[in-house]
């Protein structure tokens, strides 16, 4: 992906997933005020956000989840809209903003397999965070791979030119078993849709 498209992607999906984690902490925060609150989330019993939201795993730190989306995703839209204007960031920058959507990626698989096989349901919004989280930690790694340590004449590394190469790939596959783990975990459900 060219540079300008890449930062284009990156700026959208970093404004979705922070307009998903506002939504979620809105829908939280009426939820507490009223317990028979039904979050626009809440579809059927497997797309239902309030089931989600009231879980121990939707406030792992003491404070609702969500909380940190809008913190990450502000930093990351911050850096988008950066990157959209050519703005260039120093290496560490790129550095830390990778090891930190890495760490959000390491939370956000936690949160995948807590819902599919603890709690058993699915938020929607909840969804639009994982799946915006992923193209921002790949494109995030390819800027980072992609500037090396700042030099011009510094070229990325086999292991470099190989992710750069098979990115896009890697994350079809990684989008491709989500899905998969999804309609195998609630397949009973979506048989008894037809």
């Amino acid at each position: 992906m060219r540079t300008r498209a890449g930062a284009a992607v990156f700026t959208l999906y970093s404004a979705l997933g922070l307009l998903a984690a506002l939504t979620l902490t809105i829908e939280r925060f009426k939820l507490l005020e009223d317990a028979s609150y039904v979050p626009s989330c809440s579809l059927n019993p497997v797309l239902s956000c309030g089931s989600v939201m009231v879980t121990k795993q939707a406030a792992l730190f003491g404070f609702p989840n969500p909380i940190l989306g809008i913190v990450a995703f502000s930093v990351a839209l911050v850096a988008g809209i950066l990157w959209l204007g050519r703005v260039e960031l120093p290496h560490w920058f790129w550095l830390g903003l990778s090891a930190g959507l890495l760490l959000g990626e390491v939370f956000v698989h936690w949160l995948i397999f807590e819902s599919l096989y603890e709690i058993g349901a699915l938020c929607p919004y909840c969804m639009v965070v994982w799946a915006v989280t992923m193209p921002l930690f790949v494109l995030a790694l390819s800027r980072l791979i992609s500037t090396g340590s700042g030099n011009p004449d510094e070229r990325p590394g086999t292991v470099g030119r190989l992710f750069l190469e098979w990115r896009w790939t890697l994350l079809a596959v990684w989008y491709a078993i989500v899905v998969a783990l999804i309609g195998i975990r609630f397949s009973d459900y979506w048989a008894s849709l037809l």
